[in-house]
């Protein structure tokens, strides 16, 4: 099934004069509406009437997690902060988070794109829609409730947690499509089993997952274990949420909805642009969005582009599944954590060095991560009692600051790695690849 055969099967041609016709419109909107935009085009010496062709988009600047927080929270916003309906941030990673505003028109454009790539899953009215991915700021729970209402599916919008009620909810409501992230998917899976749960007799056809990186591996657990194919979801807050692209039956990578979002990829070390299979930073532009155009994202993510036919029919191209990042940053059960945000929350507690270590691992199907931070002299001749005090303090604080829970493990003062170059902070033993 194709949603919207007109723009997912259009011509290369076709498609790439509605690209340049739309990238006109978008960087004269964000030169005209947004002040920082226009000081970042007018100190480059860049300006709307320059953009003649598709190539003519590496003229313009790139935009960063740093851009985005300068100008916190509505700097970016396009249009009068009246017109904004919906407001969604990412977490914060050096105290303040990227704030992404939303007009009617752009929810509609989430709504359009998130309906196409369920379609790709082969989603329909009839289908049961149970979603687990959390609703609030996160954009990850919305993304799929508004694409699932467009196409007329029923949507049960269970959130993420209560685990053994996801699996009770399932098969008492008929649940015809699971939405989760991978690990979380995966421990669902244990649970399911623990429950009783019997693919055989299930009515679940399709698993939408998402936020957090995956092996080949994973995927297949988790399809054995729930009889049903999965499909790889992507979107990121700055750009859209979830529904940038989506994969279709064939399952060998994402199809952009290029008629929206103009991707590119670049050298990491470099920033020059890269040819199509050769991997580097995907670099995003949206092409429809009227609240908050963004101008070349550089996403961090690792992946590479395919423009080669696809056996489902559509033209647009095809994104490898992300298998890494150019910075710090962490996925863990789909939350985005940086080391930041762990020194952020040592340095309020006394009685600790600033010396610490993540370790990342997933011992069953479901992310754990040990953060081992050094006592302090004075500390550590204390008592158990009080070093445990200050153990559930640590933990606590860097829940606030993360939204997860994480062990937290004292060890002596100096017994952690030192380095003269880039301290290594993080230990990420999970294997992606």
């Amino acid at each position: 099934m194709v949603w919207n055969e007109k723009a997912e099967c259009m011509s290369r041609d076709d498609l790439n004069e509605l690209q340049l016709k739309k990238l006109q419109g978008v960087v004269k909107r964000a030169y005209e509406n947004v002040p920082y935009y226009q000081k970042k085009f007018q100190d480059m010496g860049v300006f709307p009437e320059d953009i003649q062709t598709l190539g003519d988009i590496q003229k313009l600047p790139f935009t960063t997690k740093d851009d985005l927080r300068q100008v916190y929270p509505f700097g970016m916003f396009a249009v009068p902060n009246k017109e904004i309906i919906e407001v969604h941030t990412s977490s914060g990673t050096t105290g303040k988070p990227v704030v992404s505003g939303y007009t009617r028109e752009d929810i509609d454009l989430w709504s359009e794109v998130m309906a196409r790539g369920l379609t790709m899953m082969g989603v329909d009215e009839e289908d049961i829609i149970q979603n687990t991915h959390g609703y609030g700021l996160f954009t990850g729970g919305f993304g799929v409730h508004y694409g699932a209402q467009k196409i007329g599916a029923t949507v049960i919008p269970i959130s993420t947690g209560q685990t053994r009620r996801q699996i009770e909810i399932m098969n008492d409501f008929g649940t015809t499509v699971m939405i989760f992230t991978p690990s979380y998917g995966l421990y669902l899976s244990e649970v399911a089993d623990e429950e009783g749960f019997d693919p055989e007799n299930s009515q679940l056809k399709a698993i939408g997952f998402g936020a957090e990186m995956w092996t080949n591996e994973m995927r297949k657990e988790i399809e054995n274990r729930f009889g049903a194919p999965a499909f790889n979801i992507y979107g990121l807050t700055e750009i859209m949420g979830p529904g940038v692209a989506i994969e279709c039956p064939e399952q060998n990578g994402l199809h952009i909805f290029e008629d929206h979002f103009y991707p590119e990829i670049i050298d990491p070390k470099t920033s020059q642009n890269l040819g199509p299979g050769e991997n580097g930073e995907l670099v995003l532009t949206t092409l429809s969005r009227i609240g908050m155009p963004i101008i070349r994202f550089i996403t961090k993510d690792i992946t590479a582009l395919r423009y080669d036919g696809c056996g489902c029919g559509r033209s647009l191209v095809k994104m490898d599944r992300i298998t890494g990042r150019s910075d710090d940053m962490l996925k863990v059960r789909g939350v985005a954590v940086f080391p930041s945000q762990i020194e952020k929350a040592l340095l309020k507690i006394d009685g600790v060095e600033p010396h610490y270590l993540i370790i990342v691992t997933r011992p069953h199907m479901l992310d754990e991560m040990e953060v081992k931070v050094e006592a302090s002299e004075g500390l550590f001749s204390d008592e158990i009692k009080e070093m445990v005090a200050i153990k559930n303090k640590i933990a606590s604080y860097i829940e606030n600051e993360i939204g997860l829970r994480v062990n937290v493990t004292l060890v002596e003062p100096k017994s952690l790695p030192r380095s003269e170059g880039k301290a290594v902070r993080v230990i990420d033993e999970r294997n992606m690849y």
